[in-house]
């Protein structure tokens, strides 16, 4: 089968696309075979040398995909199922879906809503699963319709899909970015006003700034997830899914004693069966509202990613960039 590999051998990185066979690693795996894969960040940092995120020598890459169901044990995945397949060590420890055909455990594996494409869901990908997320973590902590809701990253894969769904419910996202050409663009996808990183937070004397936000989406962590934090509405809450400014985060008590919000983490890599069918069931009900077109940056081919990596790890991307990998 084609497919993108990443190898780092003595410290040399090669990335080449070329054929090799889709192996499973347990009886119990199943085999997809690939209509779409996307570019997320996490690609992005396998394909480096030293990689902290790769975890062996050489890999198909790619954290995510979507196709149809070529062979199953499993009885809740049937051959002909419509799936999206993301998580575990896909792409990071075991070959991914930059190939034709993907082996993956079935807990891994979700069966897509009838009113999904293979297309649409790797144009929501592990960044829109991590945008619904997000928006139901806020939900689950109260977060009201007509709310303010900042939106960290606005431009990228996450935070271009969350403002999307933030609109589309019922709700005011205020988007951020560090790309200002990109406003009009934004206020397309649904933001109420587009801001810069800038002015997230004020008064940088005061161990809390003044309340700003109803809650918050945050894709960049480091810095910028302190400052929300220091300027979230009382009670409020923050989901946080996202760490491409920094993993560190040096802050106070003062903004959960004080003010009682929350920081909420989002994971999309180990998240359980019953939340994926929850997130996927809840990006299928809002599918029909959705132009997924005005989402994609570009569609490529897996000869383009080299470029398209790059383009990822610069921040130079507007929504997300999705593999096309069958030839049909």
């Amino acid at each position: 089968m084609k497919a993108f590999v990443v190898s780092e051998i003595d410290g040399q990185l090669w990335c080449e696309v070329g054929e090799t066979t889709a192996v499973a690693r347990d009886e119990s795996d199943v085999l997809v075979k690939v209509n779409f894969s996307g570019v997320n960040y996490k690609d992005a940092m396998v394909a480096r040398a030293p990689s902290q995120v790769r975890r062996v020598s050489s890999l198909v890459g790619g954290v995510d995909a979507a196709g149809i169901v070529e062979r199953s044990r499993n009885p809740e995945l049937a051959r002909g199922d419509r799936v999206a397949v993301h998580g575990g060590s896909l792409g990071v420890g075991r070959d991914g879906g930059f190939a034709s055909h993907v082996y993956a455990p079935a807990r891994y594996i979700s069966p897509l809503p009838s009113s999904l494409s293979t297309y649409d869901a790797m144009v929501i990908g592990t960044a829109g699963f991590a945008a619904m997320a997000s928006v139901l973590a806020l939900e689950d902590r109260g977060l009201e319709r007509g709310a303010q809701v900042l939106v960290t990253g606005a431009t990228g894969g996450v935070g271009s899909q969350a403002v999307t769904y933030l609109a589309l419910k019922g709700y005011q996202p205020i988007a951020s970015t560090g790309s200002p050409d990109e406003s009009r663009w934004l206020l397309e996808r649904g933001a109420s006003r587009v801001i810069s990183r800038q002015e997230i937070a004020d008064r940088p004397e005061r161990v809390l700034a003044s309340e700003l936000w109803d809650g918050a989406i945050d894709c960049v962590g480091g810095a910028t997830l302190k400052e929300i934090l220091r300027s979230l509405r009382y009670g409020a809450a923050v989901a946080a899914s996202g760490l491409v400014a920094s993993a560190d985060l040096s802050t106070t008590l003062y903004p959960f004693i004080t003010r009682g919000v929350a920081l909420l983490g989002v994971d999309a890599v180990e998240a359980t069966p019953l939340t994926r069918q929850r997130v996927w069931r809840a990006l299928g009900d809002i599918a029909p509202l959705v132009d997924f077109g005005v989402l994609v940056d570009r569609v490529i081919g897996l000869d383009e990613l080299p470029e398209a990596l790059d383009d990822v790890r610069a921040g130079a991307t507007r929504g997300r960039i999705v593999v096309k990998l069958d030839d049909e």
